[in-house]
């Protein structure tokens, strides 16, 4: 090995892939490399029953999102509580297969902002074309909700640029909601 090659802090099993992700919470983001198995779809990780206690993220960064300092700190290991959660993506421009079908009928895309913390979502929720929003939001008992085509942008931080992603998971009960026209 030579010596620039960094040391993993984690290893792989012959079944285990590794993903990187972001995490946000009411006041930080959190990015860096998730362990699972090659099975576990990664984006859709938290509405399943393997989701885990605490995401563990390795080789991660963390910006606190309430103060001025926007130099994100770097772990080796980092532990997020998974019920401090609030949205949840792949790292752009890893992919995975949209867990709905297009031509399904009676569908619409509705066009939805979720404001989680201090930033913006802009994306889509797919729901029926008999509902609103704030309907699919009173029936709706899941606790993450997933967004499509997703436009993340935090207006505190006028130099970050957008990040475009195709689905987040959002916890319900802890995003605000604003349809847009």
């Amino acid at each position: 090995m030579l010596d620039t090659e960094k040391v993993k802090p984690y290893t792989l099993q012959p079944d285990d892939k590794v993903t990187v992700v972001m995490s946000y919470t009411l006041n930080s983001v959190a990015w860096g490399e998730v362990v699972t198995k090659q099975a576990i779809r990664v984006g859709t990780w938290l509405r399943t029953q393997y989701a885990p206690q605490y995401m563990t993220l390795f080789d991660a960064k963390l910006i606190l999102t309430g103060g001025t300092l926007h130099t994100p700190y770097s772990f080796r290991e980092l532990h997020v509580p998974s019920s401090q959660i609030v949205a949840f993506h792949l790292v752009p421009p890893a992919v995975e297969a949209l867990d709905y079908d297009h031509n399904e009928p009676m569908r619409k895309m509705e066009p939805t902002t979720a404001l989680v913390g201090s930033f913006r979502l802009d994306g889509c929720i797919r729901m029926s074309t008999q509902t609103t929003l704030d309907r699919y939001l009173d029936v709706t008992k899941e606790t993450f909700t997933p967004v499509y085509e997703v436009d993340i942008t935090q207006p505190t931080v006028p130099g970050m640029r957008p990040l475009h992603v195709p689905y987040v998971l959002v916890r319900r009960d802890m995003v605000i909601f604003s349809t847009r026209e």
